[in-house]
């Protein structure tokens, strides 16, 4: 059994203080989504949502945009993901860049993005994941062989172009609060957080 309780892992590769802060989240965010370039999957993200008996989930997806109206992911809007999430209005997201020490946390409201965002999204997306969007009732009860087969039937429906199917879409995360975190010695880290306040954004430091 590995030993969890010994291991330790000092953090020492950066810092970050009030004064390195972009004024808006997104334009931070943007700059450490450069930082991340070396890594694998910068876009991964966990989504979590709470179900209507107070019930935690977690899930990772892929941020596919972001600017000053919040983070995009798209998904089957059937998933227990999106019913939740647009069930109760609210998510928590963590970009968690553990090479480069850093994670940013995420609380925000949900709404569906327009179906225009959709189809622009969609229509980039390789055939075979188009018709596996097609194939998969996400988060329903399946067997692999019921699963091919129904990629299979999507393939022979749609020879050439594949729609966007109507339980398809992109959710937009309108953040209240977006959190840096940068690891460092001691475990005294630096969490600068950005809060909505009314119409304004404030900028605070939270104890590690």
């Amino acid at each position: 059994m590995t030993d969890l309780a010994a291991l330790r892992q000092e953090y020492s590769r950066a810092g970050l203080s009030e004064s390195d802060l972009a004024p808006t989240w997104h334009e931070q965010l943007d700059r450490w989504l450069a930082d991340a370039a070396p890594v694998r999957e910068l876009n991964a993200m966990v989504v979590s949502t709470v179900s209507d008996e107070g019930r935690p989930s977690s899930r990772n997806v892929l941020l596919k945009g972001a600017d000053a109206r919040g983070l995009v992911f798209f998904t089957n809007l059937g998933s227990r993901k999106a019913t939740e999430a647009l069930g109760q209005s609210w998510v928590a997201l963590c970009l968690p860049w553990v090479d480069l020490e850093r994670q940013v946390l995420v609380e925000g409201t949900v709404s569906q993005v327009s179906r225009a965002e959709s189809e622009a999204y969609w229509v980039t997306r390789p055939r075979d994941s188009q018709l596996g969007a097609w194939a998969s009732r996400q988060s329903t009860v399946v067997t692999r062989a019921e699963l091919e087969a129904r990629m299979a039937a999507a393939a022979e429906r749609f020879p050439s172009a594949v729609p966007l199917p109507e339980f398809w879409g992109g959710l937009r995360v309108a953040p209240v609060t977006v959190e840096f975190w940068q690891g460092r010695q001691s475990r005294l880290h630096d969490r600068l957080r950005y809060r909505l306040n009314g119409k304004e954004w404030v900028v605070e430091r939270l104890s590690p």
